[in-house]
């Protein structure tokens, strides 16, 4: 039997640590997914420690091949991860030297793992966040073009979700949209904190060698290194921030869900997902249940649990690093994953989505949508708002207790409540016809969707 791997610290230690104790601190089994920006970070690492003239060019050059046949043994799966050598650092360490030698041993020179593995998370992380913004703008862009298509699809508006007034689909799907384009403001406004190094604070206090962290930053596509070691190494804002952002978008995706499932029900009938996207029943044969969406609603108190986690997790923390950081990984990495799948599950939704306009007509017609509209009218004849709020409101009491929706009433019946209402009034109740030229439906007419649509294209188009 081969004698366990030496722990990198053991010198301090006079007896080996307990079994419990390395299985308990050990993260190997989740930070592997680290080891390709690990890699990198180390790579630009020993090309600094050998422009600064701390290891030569033959020393760097050797553990610089040495690394990236590292690399691909993982991604070929030949690489053994050992959970006593505790996580992705000392696991590649660790076969680095056995790899090359006792030159592997210098590439540690200048640094910690407190500061290699911020360096890490930032490297991975920025990563991701380009990741989830190249599927937030393909998102975005089919909300335009299904808004566009949408356009002329009358359907009503809700508050409180009772009918409101009457709108059109293409309108709804644009809000859609700009909720998203706050996210993705978001998510890029947080990547510019991220793009910090901290590859150089050392354990806390930096290093007395002479190190070139302005090198380092720029082999690594960082903005720029890090101002204060301290901060540099304990800092978990940058993650904190991240899940904020995340738990936005799934709270949006989560409203935008809980209408999917709303509109596909047979009491609204608005819409139908594709077969494809959705389940069926153990015991009721004519069940088709729209999993997905629930599924979004569902992973959203998930992530909101990651962001509570993690500022719980940096609430009492002292400077500078401490073991806690270790637990900022799983709900880093666990959002990550989410929002990822969240982005890909809404995309592949949105194609299959099949409209039922007249449906939708039908129910834009009903709940006094038009009261509204009507107020309008009679303002625009000279009557002032909140007088013609009365006569209105008159009129749809009426409406209830005959049990009939203002389109429904004769010229004469919607006379006796004013007599400025004429025959035109039924232009805007009746909402039939083409919506292109109606007044009433205000900045979400369709000419007015399409225009906002154009803008919409461009913003995304210009970022």
């Amino acid at each position: 039997m081969s004698a366990a791997p030496r722990k990198p610290w053991g010198g301090r230690f006079a007896e080996p640590t307990n079994a419990f104790v390395e299985r308990f601190t050990a993260s190997v089994g989740l930070d592997q997914r680290l080891a390709h920006h690990d890699i990198m970070g180390s790579i630009a690492h020993a090309r600094m420690l050998a422009r600064v003239g701390v290891l030569t060019d033959a020393e760097a050059g050797a553990i610089v091949a040495g690394l990236e046949g590292i690399e691909t043994d993982i991604v070929e799966g030949r690489f053994t991860w050992q959970v006593v050598l505790e996580d992705v650092h000392m696991n590649i360490e660790s076969a680095l030297v056995q790899r090359i030698g006792e030159v592997g041993k210098k590439l540690h020179t200048a640094r910690s793992r407190n500061d290699q593995v911020a360096t890490d998370v930032r490297l991975w992380l920025r990563d991701e966040i380009d990741a989830i913004d190249g599927q937030l703008r393909e998102t975005m862009a089919a909300l335009i073009e299904r808004a566009e298509r949408e356009a002329d699809t009358l359907m009503p508006g809700f508050t409180h979700l009772q009918t409101a007034q009457p709108i059109t689909f293409g309108h709804h799907l644009l809000a859609w949209f700009e909720m998203l384009a706050r996210d993705r403001e978001r998510f890029q406004n947080c990547r510019r904190r991220v793009n910090v190094m901290p590859l150089g604070a050392a354990a806390l206090a930096g290093t007395s060698f002479p190190i070139d962290r302005i090198y380092t930053a720029q082999l690594l596509g960082f903005d720029r290194p890090t101002e204060n070691s301290l901060d540099a190494v304990s800092d978990r804002d940058f993650a904190i921030e991240f899940v904020a952002a995340a738990a936005l978008l799934m709270t949006h995706f989560s409203r935008m869900a809980e209408e999917l499932v709303l509109w596909s029900s047979v009491q609204f009938g608005f819409i139908s997902l594709a077969d494809t996207w959705c389940t069926g029943s153990s015991i009721m044969p004519q069940k088709k249940n729209p999993d997905v969406p629930e599924l979004l609603r569902g992973k959203t108190g998930r992530v909101n649990g990651h962001l509570v986690a993690l500022l719980t997790l940096m609430k009492a923390q002292p400077l500078a690093y401490n073991k806690d950081n270790q637990e900022d990984k799983e709900p880093l990495f666990d959002t990550v994953d989410t929002v990822r799948d969240s982005l890909t599950a809404f995309a592949g939704m949105l194609p299959g989505l099949t409209v039922h306009a007249e449906r939708m007509r039908e129910s834009a017609r009903a709940g006094f949508a038009t009261a509204t509209d009507l107020a309008d009218y009679l303002v625009r004849h000279g009557l002032p708002f909140r007088d013609a709020h009365e006569v209105v409101g008159q009129a749809v009491r009426r409406g209830v207790e005959t049990g009939r929706d203002l389109a429904a009433f004769t010229l004469d019946e919607l006379r006796s409540f004013s007599p400025l209402i004429g025959e035109d009034v039924f232009a805007v109740l009746t909402l039939e016809g083409s919506v292109n030229a109606r007044d009433h439906l205000g900045g979400t007419a369709p000419r007015q969707v399409r225009a906002a649509a154009a803008r919409a294209r461009a913003r995304l188009d210009n970022t």
